[in-house]
């Protein structure tokens, strides 16, 4: 079992950076994929961003590719997601996940965070 715990959301202005972080528990965070997702108000969760077990491998949604860059640092069992020159549009719930595979870390998650709110103002 794998709990995820989000934090960093909040309301920014459009261009502003925001960083988000996602703590997982247990000692086997290393072996796990990890991604972010974000629902908007009305909307289907789509996913942002996926990262393997070491970090080698990232993989973006075309609409934050150059803005949005995820990490993570098993030391410390998180995954972070930078997000600079945020817009309007990506207000949205983010929510962190995690899976043992990598194949299917952007479609079906096994694990899910609470989410955190982001609201950027225009």
């Amino acid at each position: 079992q794998v709990q995820l715990v989000e934090s960093g959301g909040g309301l920014v202005q459009s261009g502003a950076p925001l960083r988000l972080s996602c703590a997982t528990s247990g000692r086997t965070f290393v072996l796990y994929a990890m991604g972010w997702f974000r629902q908007a108000s009305g909307k289907e969760r789509d996913f942002v961003a996926a990262i393997n077990w070491s970090g080698g491998s990232v993989y973006y949604a075309d609409s934050v590719k150059g803005r949005f860059t995820i990490s993570r640092d098993n030391a410390k069992n998180t995954v972070y997601l930078q997000m600079n020159n945020l817009k309007p549009e990506d207000t949205a719930v983010y929510y962190c996940a995690a899976d043992s595979s990598s194949a299917t870390i952007k479609t079906r998650p096994n694990y899910w965070g609470q989410g955190t709110q982001v609201t950027v103002s225009s």
